[in-house]
């Protein structure tokens, strides 16, 4: 369930035109830019940047970063990009700050395959090099993740599940050597299927998968399999858990509060938001209006639904 409220009927031209004069005079109107797009869905921003474009010759993009600054630069920027394109910076991003394995572990796992493969042919028109080469010198478990290409039904084999939750066993008890097939499962199943598995684990062994791996592994490939099968068990609570830690950590991570509100807005923020008061016994809209500040609060909260 999305948290964003569009209206049913927009004029992208007249639109272009409103965020064309909140540029003009002494001081940019931020007030507008918000009301304007934090209240358009993905298509409807999409129509605006064209007539901008088209009325004023000039990239509706560039001259919001021009114009803003900041982390509202930042979250409007990415909230205005086409979802794909939006995941190809954000994984450059995750790339570049290094070992960053959440950001690209959450688009290997949740998006459909569909989309997964939308993200890697953005990324390539962007940045003229493909994902999973620059994902390469990291782990070869985001090579697998990022390359996959699911089978999306709901068929399950119990056998394979057994066979499949030991492979997993044997890889968390691994320090050392090899974990090519825990790989090859966590690459080439089904979401359903691995449920499925991870499931048995835990009727085999008395507790989830990844409570073992926080209780047992520490090394890169342990934290990248905790991640991977959190996403892929509870895509949900993976991002309530992602927002928690983004909040409570000395000084907001704003990077992946951002990330996260912008990039599930138009999905399940309301899902999450509701994880979240379940979980921490405050609304995150509250929370988010408590850590945050300025327009970037304001632009935060529109996309959480929340009306002057």
């Amino acid at each position: 369930m999305a948290t964003l409220i569009a209206p049913s009927n927009h004029s992208p031209q007249e639109d272009a035109e409103v965020l064309k004069k909140a540029f003009e005079g002494w001081g940019t109107d931020e007030n507008t830019i918000i009301v304007i797009l934090g209240h358009r869905n993905v298509h409807q921003r999409q129509q605006i940047r064209r007539a901008y474009e088209e009325i004023f010759q000039e990239d509706l993009v560039k001259r919001l970063e021009s114009e803003i600054k900041g982390d509202f630069e930042k979250a409007v920027y990415r909230w205005i990009l086409e979802p794909a394109d939006r995941d190809a910076v954000l994984a450059n991003v995750a790339i570049k700050n290094g070992k960053n394995y959440n950001v690209i572990v959450e688009i290997a796992t949740i998006l459909s395959p569909e989309e997964l493969f939308a993200v890697r042919r953005a990324y390539i028109n962007r940045y003229k090099h493909s994902l999973e080469e620059d994902v390469k010198g990291m782990l070869m478990l985001l090579v697998g993740l990022v390359t996959s290409f699911r089978y999306v039904g709901d068929e399950i084999n119990p056998k394979l599940a057994q066979t499949e939750a030991e492979i997993l066993h044997d890889a968390v008890k691994e320090k050392k050597g090899s974990y090519e097939e825990a790989i090859r499962v966590l690459t080439t199943r089904s979401k359903t299927q691995l449920i499925a598995t991870f499931n048995r684990y835990r009727e085999i062994h008395g507790t989830s998968i990844s409570k073992k791996l926080v209780d047992e592994g520490s090394d890169e490939f342990q934290r990248a399999l905790y991640t991977t099968i959190r996403s892929i068990n509870d895509h949900i609570k993976y991002y309530e858990k992602a927002v928690r830690n983004a909040i409570k950590k000395l000084g907001t991570d704003e990077d992946a509060l951002t990330r996260v509100i912008v990039s599930r807005a138009e999905k399940d923020l309301k899902l999450i938001s509701e994880v979240y008061y379940k979980r921490n016994s405050v609304l995150l809209e509250h929370v988010v209006a408590k850590e945050t500040s300025g327009d970037y609060k304001k632009f935060l909260l529109t996309l959480l639904g929340q009306e002057d």
